[in-house]
């Protein structure tokens, strides 16, 4: 009953809010919606109907990367592949406040593996949006969930090839349902958003898995000196030079009912549902060249994280608790080289200690931005360091060249 209540709630919010009526310029491709914060430096190929009644932007976007690998008490070996393949469409049919995007993906790393009985994994945003004007957006459909900063940057936003360790394990990524968002962000004033969302909890492109648990998403962003240049949240690095000193603070919080999986909207299947905890704290400073990040993020269970197959207690898998502090910084330099820096640390929940190790991860980059985040040469070095519960370890290394392309 409540649940019901609580639908029939957000519906007529949605309903007061549709009344409002509001100008906007059919001209303009480039979509600022906050649900979807992909980086645009230019604004793709762009087709507009002469009556102005529909419009259709196309992007791509492709990361082709070479990696050394060198793990310890194994060889070394070389991993040349295309990690990332995207084509993205979108725009608004009959009036501009009704829009639409569409984000396929192509490469192996994003599909993943064809599975017998499982769907494939082409699909990662498809999603309809009403925007009656600058302070809000409501959506339906499936995209990312207002997680974590780096989570919720793009991919193609990143400073180092991949996002962290942390991120990895204790993210909420993408899932389908309703998500309603308040923008309140100024030039040099303090400046706020507030996002939520339900959804199914169980992430993309699954069908099979229904029940009566729902996800729960709350985030509150706070930008005390106003919001930063060119949406510079959305993306890492200080590519623009903030001319005053730009601050973020968020934090988000996520109740996952009867999740099936053993990371929430990700992962493997678990042999009994959890209902999972998810909690994200962000602060993001830029100034002059000048870009910090430090997150904390973390996730808990109801029951015990290990769950056993009923019909062979020899086979078990669990969900991933714990949680891990990321640290970065860097420095752009007037003829866009940037250095970067990371360091994280991650510690597995109780419940899991026997079965996954404690984790640090130290990684130097090197970028070259030619046209900002749409055309960069990125290098990385890192180092992990996996601490196991009977008290031994493991040192792996790589290195990593990569050539990030779109448009």
């Amino acid at each position: 009953m409540k649940k019901i209540i609580l639908f029939f709630v957000f519906l007529s919010s949605f309903t007061s809010i549709a009344q409002v009526n509001i100008k906007q310029n059919k001209q303009d491709n480039d979509l600022k919606l906050s649900a979807l914060p992909y980086y645009s430096f230019g604004k793709g190929i762009g087709i507009t109907s002469p009556d102005s009644l529909y419009q259709l932007n196309i992007r791509f976007r492709m990361q082709n990367r070479l990696t050394y690998y060198e793990n310890e008490d194994e060889k070394g070996v070389y991993d040349g592949q295309i990690r990332r393949l995207r084509l993205r469409l979108d725009g608004y049919v009959g009036n501009p406040k009704f829009l639409y995007a569409v984000q396929l993906s192509f490469a192996p790393g994003d599909v993943g593996e064809i599975r017998e009985g499982e769907n494939i994994n082409i699909i990662r945003d498809a999603v309809v949006f009403y925007r009656p004007n600058r302070h809000w957006n409501i959506s339906f459909g499936q995209t990312k969930l207002p997680g974590n900063r780096q989570r919720v940057n793009s991919s193609g936003g990143l400073q180092l090839t991949d996002r962290s360790i942390n991120n990895a394990k204790f993210t909420i990524d993408r899932d389908f349902g309703f998500q309603v968002h308040n923008m309140n962000e100024f030039k040099d004033e303090f400046s706020y958003n507030f996002k939520t969302a339900i959804s199914t909890g169980e992430g993309r492109n699954i069908t099979g898995n229904t029940d009566a648990g729902v996800a729960l998403t709350g985030k509150v962003e706070l930008l005390p000196f106003g919001a930063f240049s060119r949406d510079g949240t959305y993306f890492e690095g200080d590519i623009v030079r903030e001319k005053k000193p730009k601050l973020m603070l968020s934090g988000a919080f996520q109740q996952n009912n009867h999740a099936k999986r053993t990371q929430g909207q990700l992962g493997n299947d678990l042999f009994e549902a959890r209902t999972m905890k998810s909690f994200m704290l962000d602060v993001l400073v830029k100034y002059n060249g000048w870009a910090a990040m430090s997150s904390y993020m973390s996730r808990t269970t109801s029951k015990n994280a290990v769950t056993v197959n009923p019909n062979d207690i020899s086979q078990s898998n669990f969900a991933y608790v714990g949680n891990g502090f990321d640290h970065q910084l860097s420095y752009n330099f007037p003829s866009n080289y940037e250095i970067i820096g990371r360091y994280s640390t991650q510690k597995v929940g109780a419940d899991i200690r026997t079965l996954a190790p404690n984790s640090k991860q130290y990684t130097i980059g090197l970028t070259k931005y030619v046209w900002e985040h749409t055309f960069k040469l990125q290098s990385e070095l890192t180092f992990d360091t996996l601490n196991y519960f009977d008290g031994s370890t493991k040192n792996n290394w790589y290195v990593r060249f990569q050539v990030e392309i779109g448009i």
